[in-house]
């Protein structure tokens, strides 16, 4: 039994005035009750009840702990409210990390819509292409596109996403176009490199049923940034691994080529990540069936395609 239980203990028996009716109120027989009290007086030193054969009575120092009891109770009464306040209605802070690209592309613009939707919501995004921990950094959720480890996290897709290698035509007609996986080792690679990050190694898969290619593929230039790698390939500086809906748009205006289009790279799905959701307060809840319902069906990357 906690401290917390002693204390609401001996809060009844100070205004019943006898341990067994508290005992009765609260489920306890007399003998725990006492029991309980004087754990609380060995515990602070003091006598807290006068105790007769029919009645108990506060000694000094039991009114003064009785009064600061009575504060505790009432204080943690209101803060017992105030969770279920913010856990039946959508109001509050909610905490959304993403990938820096993707959330200047996606994320960002639909924002808004969601507060004027919830005005009682104050979101507060965090673009970064670092893998936070959502329980250590405090983050209510996150948007990822990565193959997922086993975590205790919970998972909900958004949509899928097709990855690919591309280059624009300038790179290509100076330094030539690669016809197998090994010519990318004679290619500037741009790799996207953070701590954790594993896009150091690309992995192909041709049409057949070879085995799939990894290749520890280099270049003069890297980034933790991936807008800056989309940068640098659009310039003609070299080879990127990019998701369709990044350089989509890239592709159909011709600005970039597909590289090596027999052979494609794993798939990452877009996925929002949080924690286990059985005490989710209502207003995460509902950003995630926002997102849901914002990229669920056909993602918004491919209807700028129509």
């Amino acid at each position: 039994m906690s401290d917390f239980e002693d204390i609401q203990i001996f809060v009844r028996v100070a205004e019943l005035g006898n341990l067994s009716a508290a005992g009765r109120e609260l489920r306890h027989s007399a003998a725990v009750v006492s029991n309980r009290i004087a754990r609380l007086e060995e515990r602070l030193g003091v006598r807290l009840l006068n105790r007769t054969t029919r009645r108990v009575n506060l000694t000094t120092e039991g009114d003064v702990y009785y009064r600061h009891c009575l504060r505790i109770l009432s204080e943690m009464q209101e803060a017992e409210n105030a969770i279920a306040n913010q856990k039946n209605t959508t109001r509050g802070p909610v905490t959304l990390t993403c990938p820096v690209a993707f959330g200047n592309k996606y994320v960002v613009p639909i924002i808004p819509k969601f507060v004027e939707q919830n005005p009682d919501v104050q979101v507060r995004l965090h673009l970064s292409d670092r893998l936070l921990d959502l329980l250590q950094d405090k983050v209510d959720l996150a948007i990822r596109i990565a193959e997922l480890k086993e975590s205790s996290l919970i998972v909900r897709k958004l949509a899928a996403n097709k990855r690919m290698l591309v280059a624009s035509p300038d790179y290509l007609a100076k330094n030539g176009t690669p016809k197998v996986p090994a010519d990318l080792l004679n290619h500037n690679c741009l790799l996207l490199r953070f701590p954790g990050s594993q896009q150091y190694q690309w992995t192909l898969q041709g049409a057949g049923d070879d085995a799939p290619v990894t290749l520890a593929v280099a270049g003069s230039m890297d980034s933790d940034n991936s807008e800056v790698l989309t940068r640098w390939c659009l310039d003609g500086h070299g080879i990127s691994l990019k998701s369709d809906w990044e350089v989509g748009e890239y592709l159909r205006d011709g600005r970039l080529e597909r590289v090596l289009p027999d052979y494609q790279p794993p798939s990452h799905a877009v996925y929002t990540l949080y924690p286990e959701n059985r005490y989710l307060p209502t207003r995460v809840r509902a950003f995630v069936d926002f997102l849901v319902s914002e990229f669920g069906g056909t993602p918004p990357w491919e209807r700028d395609k129509d």
